[in-house]
């Protein structure tokens, strides 16, 4: 954002300033000028539209590298949170999201995926409302759910999803805010983890690709520090991207010679257990990987091959400051390895000078983190789209919406 976009008080730049406050990436007010591009005076009254309503608190001072000390900006109620779920196939890891991107109560709970969402969403939100009480009903302020399919972030519905039998088009977000009465989020997981990841690295790194490797190969972009979608919603699908290797090998979106017909785990799965019955499971390979089994590290180096093929195009195209890798194959070295010598061999070198290549720092919680978030962010815009409509006449607390 430019000065001459940022102008004070307008309701993007207001927005942007709680953002960036809530994700814990600034934390004075000279930092939100660096970041957002605005002048200290434009800032500064953004600031206060916030800190008038309650919605940012400054207090103490930080120290700075000349001049007066800078005041520390925070939440008006940092003991608000969000409760949020990541679900796969067969589990779940809930847990609740504090604002910056804190993680407390996590564990992994079944869910049966399988049986569609009138059987599994209940049981999933008694956990969640478990734990909420647990930590003070009063004090929740928003649900966030990560799922492992194509989500319409407008209407918060499951679309096409090829591993979610009986959920295509459940209303998943209108579900769960007439179950909670609060704002709710639903998200494709590999949005979820390129959301949690960013939200705990270095302000620095703005622009960055998180890839989710585990049954499926998803993908999350972060531009600006922000999530982008695309026109449709779909951005980030290379598993769909044909690759050489791959041939004619049909896949399940209808066409031919798709990245994931020769990298994703549930490929491993199919091709190592043709020949050895006792493979049954992604977890199988895994394991014989990490015990160095000449066929399971060969095909995992293989896998990570292939998608540091993929990988490099995206990465000249869009020169990111970072590429995170994560999903349980990530956690095996032979594919990470892969990935970064592909990268580091089809990549211009001024696209890899300064790239960050590296497992998502979070592991397993990444995706829960990036729901929880984006679920306290969602409330906060809900706030302030009150705040704009009718201004209140006292302050009100962090992220209370009017319904």
């Amino acid at each position: 954002m430019t000065e001459k976009s940022a102008r004070a008080g307008s309701p993007p730049l207001v927005a942007r300033v709680l953002e960036l406050v809530a994700a814990g990436r600034a934390s004075s007010r000279t930092e939100l000028a660096a970041l957002l591009g605005a002048a200290p005076s434009t800032i500064s009254t953004a600031v206060g539209q916030l800190v008038e309503r309650g919605l940012i608190a400054e207090q103490g001072t930080q120290s700075s590298t000349g001049g007066r000390p800078r005041k520390v900006l925070r939440l008006g109620s940092t003991d608000e949170f969000a409760v949020a779920a990541d679900v796969g196939g067969r589990h779940a890891r809930v847990g609740v999201v504090l604002p910056g991107g804190t993680l407390a109560d996590a564990t992994t709970v079944p869910f049966a995926v399988g049986e569609g969402p009138e059987v599994a969403l209940p049981l999933l939100a008694d956990t969640l409302e478990s734990l909420a009480e647990a930590r003070g009903r009063e004090r929740l302020r928003g649900v966030g759910l990560s799922l492992p399919g194509p989500v319409d972030p407008a209407t918060g519905t499951v679309t096409l999803p090829s591993r979610m039998p009986g959920w295509n088009e459940f209303p998943v977000t209108e579900w769960l805010e007439e179950r909670f009465g609060l704002p709710a989020v639903s998200e494709n997981d590999a949005n979820s983890m390129a959301l949690g990841e960013h939200a705990v690295r270095p302000p620095e790194q703005r622009q960055s690709i998180t890839v989710k490797v585990g049954s499926a190969i998803g993908t999350g972009i972060i531009v600006d520090g922000r999530l982008y979608r695309g026109a449709a919603g779909v951005a980030g699908e290379i598993t769909h991207v044909r690759i050489d290797a791959a041939g004619d090998k049909p896949c399940g979106c209808g066409n031919t010679g798709c990245l994931e017909t020769v990298a994703s785990g549930a490929t491993l799965v199919r091709e190592l257990s043709a020949a050895r019955p006792e493979i049954r499971s992604l977890e199988d390979v895994v394991r014989l990987a990490k015990e160095a089994d000449p066929e399971a590290t060969g095909a995992v180096r293989r896998a990570g091959k292939y998608l540091g093929e993929v990988l490099a195009a995206n990465v000249n195209f869009f020169n990111p400051d970072a590429v995170y890798l994560g999903g349980i194959l990530s956690t095996l070295d032979p594919l990470v390895a892969a990935v970064r010598s592909q990268l580091y061999e089809g990549c211009h070198p001024l696209a890899t000078t300064h790239l960050v290549i590296e497992r998502v720092s979070l592991g397993a919680n990444a995706g829960l983190v990036g729901a929880g978030q984006a679920a306290l962010q969602h409330a906060l815009e809900r706030t302030l789209a009150t705040m704009s409509a009718a201004p209140p006449a006292a302050p009100i607390r962090a992220t209370r919406t009017a319904r």
